[in-house]
């Protein structure tokens, strides 16, 4: 039985660590993808993860790339393209980025992997996963977001704040 493929688009600290706990949990073969200037930290973190999981008994393929034909035929997709939103940066100014990031991506995917599952992490997360589907043309049940606790903790945190509680 083949194993299954699962392509992480940004191979930034999310992209990179959630390279490895896929790896860990062997999941499929990973692949790290990230444009062509930021191929060489694709194919550093990939061969970092490759070589630590035989030591740790672990079996996952990895590789590191920025070709959208070597994410061909993945099964699974992660998001986590984009730029981090950075301090007097307005959501208006990540979303006018983050949403030309996520067209290329979603142009690509659509192209290389029209049967897989994607999950989006990338922020603005609501306004990428649309963009994301609407470019795709995806059927809902084939995309998704994904943010976790973060929001929350920080909503709760600022409540707090202000309360001084």
């Amino acid at each position: 039985m083949a194993r299954k493929k699962i392509a992480l688009i940004g191979a930034g600290q999310l992209g990179g660590n959630l390279a490895l706990l896929a790896a860990e949990k062997e999941l499929g073969d990973v692949v790290l993808f990230d444009i062509p200037a930021a191929e060489g930290m694709a194919k550093g973190k990939a061969l970092d993860i490759a070589q630590l999981l035989p030591v740790e008994g672990y079996d996952a393929g990895l590789t590191g790339t920025s070709s959208y034909d070597e994410v061909a035929g993945a099964d699974v997709c992660i998001i986590t393209a984009g730029i981090p939103r950075k301090p007097g940066m307005s959501r208006e100014d990540l979303l006018d980025t983050n949403v030309k990031i996520i067209t290329d991506v979603a142009t690509n995917l659509k192209r290389t992997c029209p049967k897989a599952f994607c999950i989006v992490v990338s922020n603005p997360l609501d306004a990428m996963v649309y963009a994301f589907k609407k470019l795709t043309g995806f059927p809902k049940q084939q995309v998704v977001g994904m943010a976790g606790v973060l929001d929350s903790a920080r909503f709760r945190a600022f409540v707090a704040m202000e309360l001084h509680v």
